[in-house]
């Protein structure tokens, strides 16, 4: 990514939450998994590389089989895979230790190929209209939390959330801070639909076409 393009895309570090175990498809990366004759996480990184400066994988195991993306790849800050909360702690120590021009972290699961254009423009409108502490979106009357917008300040106090008082739900931790939901429409496909299942695969590839 050249500076000149760096420098019009909002202080954010993308992060792929790819750090789970994939029970529900029957284990293994379900971001691997192909979609239109593709990599699921090849239409996750086509949306939202265009929006933010720096992007980050996070993924716990090998890192050699993401090879071919070309991205640099973080494994959970805390071990045992200890859910989502991880993930974004992951992100946040890295950006501050590798992108220290990025003040937010925007965290996107690897399972939703339709992730909006736009995704991180509105989560930064909808933070700063609220005076908000972070925020995450919502479509058709469910919150997403998983898809978020974290300010890189606040990783000690997760740290601390997730090593001392052991919490692990997203909104457990969000409830102690001013949080911005941001709705985004389901039509004609809402862009949070997630592949979590075979039979959500084949939807996905319907939708698609």
């Amino acid at each position: 990514m050249s500076p000149e393009r760096a420098d019009v895309r909002p202080p954010v570090l993308g992060l792929l939450l790819a750090g789970g175990q994939s029970r529900r498809m029957g284990g293994g990366d379900k971001c691997l998994r192909p979609l239109g004759g593709r990599p699921i996480l090849s239409h996750i990184v086509d949306r939202v590389g265009p929006q933010v400066r720096h992007l980050l994988l996070n993924a716990n195991g090998d890192p050699a089989r993401f090879r071919d993306f070309g991205l640099p790849v973080a494994a959970d800050s805390v071990a045992g895979y200890a859910g989502p909360l991880a993930g974004v702690l992951t992100g946040l120590d890295w950006a501050a230790a590798e992108a220290p021009d990025c003040r937010f972290v925007a965290s996107v699961p690897t399972d939703a190929p339709f992730l909006p254009a736009d995704l991180v423009q509105r989560l930064m409108a909808g933070l700063e209209a609220e005076g908000a502490d972070m925020a995450c979106v919502a479509s058709g009357g469910r919150h997403h939390p998983v898809a978020g917008l974290w300010p890189v300040d606040l990783r000690e106090d997760l740290r601390r959330a997730m090593t001392v008082e052991d919490i692990r739900k997203v909104d457990v931790w969000t409830g102690r801070y001013k949080l911005a939901v941001v709705e985004f429409p389901t039509d004609p496909v809402d862009p949070f639909f997630n592949t979590n299942r075979p039979e959500d695969l084949e939807a996905a590839e319907r939708l698609l076409g």
